[in-house]
């Protein structure tokens, strides 16, 4: 029995065969329909979620399965005080694969422990959220053609950007990548992300405070929100929460095949006139997040088309 906690329990070619599964799930989506028949996703987030709760649900109901669970902490038992592991070994009586957001980072770790099924993290704190970096890299990999060989600019809030770290641990594996980190001050790449994978792994990279200063270099602009939650000062995050914003005038000097990306939701770091420009790729990531995580659900749970 496998869990999901860190992008880094795939390797790159469990990764590719996400992606290839994922794709055939588009392709051929009634080949799917009965592949997770009378299995049970439990949806566990102590944190609210829109895109990522409702895109668990919908791949597991297009696989067949069906879904339990709650979509905030106060709806749950913990509000009586139960632990995340009592919590977890109960709903594994439950449900064939449990899927957790927790603001606590190592939550779905400590679940993984006790559940007795597959458990997958989506999204605990600041640190990790391995679907939706799978959502990335198959958008990536559709828009592209490849995972590798590109300046990926990262930018916007590095600090507490869950989404940022899983990404750059994901991509640091693939040949030819580097990195542009346009962030405020404050809001730079963690130590440990730096150390331990972008040092570790000597992979090319470049800080900046200017977005407009490498538009130009970039094959993939990834930009993520300031996140109010994350914040212990209202004053700070008022001050950072506008440092960028994209709009169509700073992407005169990029590339024509220049994906943007953005794991949403977004407040007012992408301007809406950007949205019909052919380089915005945050929606069709809304949408290949399900199928990539159809294909993931398919592999925990062992089934088959």
């Amino acid at each position: 029995m496998r869990s999901l906690i860190s992008i880094h329990d795939l390797s790159p070619d469990e990764i590719d065969g996400l992606i290839a599964t994922a794709n055939d799930i588009m392709a051929n989506p009634d080949d799917y329909a009965d592949c997770c028949r009378r299995k049970k996703l439990a949806t566990l987030f102590y944190e609210p979620s829109t895109r990522t709760r409702l895109s668990f649900e919908s791949a597991m109901l297009e696989l067949g399965g069906s879904v339990i669970g709650f979509s905030e902490a106060t709806s749950s038992s913990s509000a009586k005080g139960e632990s995340v592991s009592d919590t977890a070994r109960t709903v594994g009586c439950f449900a064939d694969i449990i899927a957790m957001r927790h603001p606590k980072e190592g939550a779905p770790l400590v679940a993984s422990i006790s559940a007795g099924v597959p458990v997958i993290n989506a999204g605990d704190g600041g640190h990790n959220h391995p679907t939706q970096t799978l959502a990335d890299l198959i958008t990536i990999s559709r828009e592209k053609g490849r995972l590798g060989n590109m300046t990926v600019g990262l930018c916007g809030d590095l600090k507490f950007g869950r989404t940022v770290h899983s990404l750059i641990d994901a991509l640091s594996r693939y040949a030819g990548i580097k990195f542009i980190m346009i962030s405020p001050d404050e809001l730079t790449i963690p130590d440990y992300v730096m150390q331990d994978i972008i040092l570790k792994r000597n992979i090319p990279y470049y800080e900046t405070g200017s977005l407009e200063e490498v538009m130009h270099e970039l094959d993939i602009l990834y930009m993520t929100r300031v996140q109010r939650e994350r914040f212990f000062n209202e004053a700070d995050y008022i001050r950072l929460k506008d440092s960028y914003v994209l709009t169509p005038e700073k992407l005169i000097s990029a590339k024509k095949e220049l994906a943007v990306l953005h794991p949403l939701p977004r407040v007012n770091e992408i301007s809406t006139s950007v949205d019909d420009d052919p380089r915005a790729c945050y929606f069709k990531q809304v949408l290949y997040g399900k199928f990539i995580r159809m294909a993931l659900i398919m592999m925990l749970l062992e089934v088959n088309k």
